[in-house]
This record gives structure tokens, C-alpha cells and sequence, in this order.
């Protein structure tokens, strides 16, 4: 930022951030002082407020890069934790070919999906299934504000729904991670692409952008998984 020197009768000199050119006056110029510091001061004052507008300004769809689909490539069997997740909660895992499989993101949309993301993962604590229930893999909501992977993004597929966005759009999806674990998130089917949401990172990414290898996901058509690009599943998304 520039500074403007402005030098007074006694030999002293003010500087003022936001001008671009030097004063230099006698006592007959007819000046207050005191006004140009006032001025600068506001001055600077409206350039912060400017600058913090202008930083605060959402860019939420615009900033996304289109990315392609993850590939399907036939059925798969869900991890076995999830079949008692259906069992203990059925509504969950049914799906309603009425509503669309796909979503059209725009800024209200991207706000929510952001807002939840935050929340979920600043108030659930990462804990492993078996160090929480003494069994290697567990789906269910994290309710006693406790969980691992599968548990952040149940929570966070609940929340949206409950904010109106379509379940069916909304798939959790078994990953392998980036240190070769199985790993589970919540994939959101956009007109923009697949965009994931992850305990690991606030940020909320285009599938290709995570580095991880995408395994298989609940399917679109009924309560049949699908497999995705072909790779071998983990027995359990037991990562934190």
C-alpha cells in the first residue's frame, strides 16, 4: 500500500496510508491539520471495509471446476456394517426414484452443504468403531457425539435432508484413502459433478480432487450398490 508524507510547520511529518502525493505548507496555506488526519483516517477506515466486503463475497458455484462422474461398472455388495445400519434404521437406506438423482447446485445449495460440513465435523469427535463399541465396524449415527468416517457423513446425509436436499442425490460411498485404508464419505450428485463430503477436510471437493480411490457407492435405482471403476472393496471403513 502507498503512504502519503504530509510535513507540517514544526518539521514533523505524517504519513497516510491509502494517498498517493506529498502537501508540504507554511503557516499562511490555511489548512487544519487536524482535518487531513481526520480525512485519511476515514479514508483508510472505508478501504478496510471496502477490501472486507470484497473478501466476504460468496463465489460459491463459480469457484467450482465442472469434473466428470464417477463411473459405475456394475453392482457390488455394501460393506456388511451397513446392512445392520438398515435393519436398526430402514428409512435410511430406501430410495425414492421420485426424486431427482441429480442436483442442480447453485449458491443456496452450496451454502447448506458447506454450513453442514463445518458443523458435523467441528462437533463430532473421531473415534474408531472399536475403541467406541468394540467391534471393528459400525455404521450409525454419532448421537453421543462420538464416531468414525460412515457415522460424520450419516449425520451429515440427515441434516441435509432435513434442510430439504433429496436423499437419493445424497450416496454414501466407500473410498480407499489416501494411506490405502477404507474410508467412507458422503457423495453429492451434481449437475457440477460428484462433490464430496469428508471428515478429514472442511473443504468440499469434486470427486477426482481428493486423490482417493472410489470403490463403490449405494446405488440410484433401489437399495442395490454399485461399483465404481472397477476396484476391489475394503472389508470395513474402519478409518477415523
Amino acid at each position: 500500500m502507498r503512504h502519503a508524507v504530509l510535513r507540517g510547520v514544526d518539521g514533523g511529518s505524517y504519513s497516510a496510508s491509502g494517498l498517493s502525493y506529498e502537501v508540504t505548507c507554511g503557516v499562511t496555506c490555511g489548512l487544519s491539520w487536524r482535518r487531513i488526519g481526520r480525512a485519511a483516517k476515514l479514508s483508510l477506515v472505508g478501504s478496510i471495509l471496502l477490501l472486507g466486503g470484497a473478501a466476504t463475497q460468496a463465489r460459491p458455484v463459480a469457484a467450482l471446476p465442472d469434473a466428470p462422474a464417477v463411473n459405475e461398472s456394475g453392482g457390488a455388495r455394501p460393506v456388511a456394517a451397513w446392512n445392520g445400519f438398515c435393519a436398526k434404521h430402514p428409512a435410511e437406506c430406501i430410495v425414492d426414484t421420485s426424486q431427482p438423482a441429480i442436483i442442480a447446485l447453485n449458491p443456496a445449495i452450496w451454502r447448506t452443504l458447506t454450513s453442514v460440513n463445518r458443523r458435523v465435523n467441528a462437533r463430532i469427535h473421531p473415534i474408531t468403531d472399536m475403541a467406541h463399541w468394540g467391534v471393528v465396524d459400525r455404521w450409525d449415527f454419532p448421537d453421543d457425539g462420538f464416531g468414525d468416517c460412515e457415522d460424520f457423513q450419516l449425520l451429515k446425509r440427515r441434516m441435509l435432508v432435513e434442510r430439504g436436499l433429496p436423499r437419493r442425490a445424497l450416496r454414501m460411498t466407500v473410498v480407499i484413502d489416501d494411506i490405502g485404508e477404507g474410508h467412507a464419505v458422503l457423495m453429492v450428485r451434481t449437475d457440477k459433478g460428484d462433490l464430496i463430503l469428508d471428515n478429514k477436510t472442511t473443504a468440499i471437493l469434486s470427486a477426482p480432487r481428493t486423490g482417493y480411490t472410489y470403490v463403490k457407492r449405494e446405488g440410484q435405482d433401489g437399495m442395490a450398490w454399485v461399483s465404481l471403476n472397477g476396484v476391489a472393496s475394503p472389508v470395513a471403513t474402519a478409518n477415523r
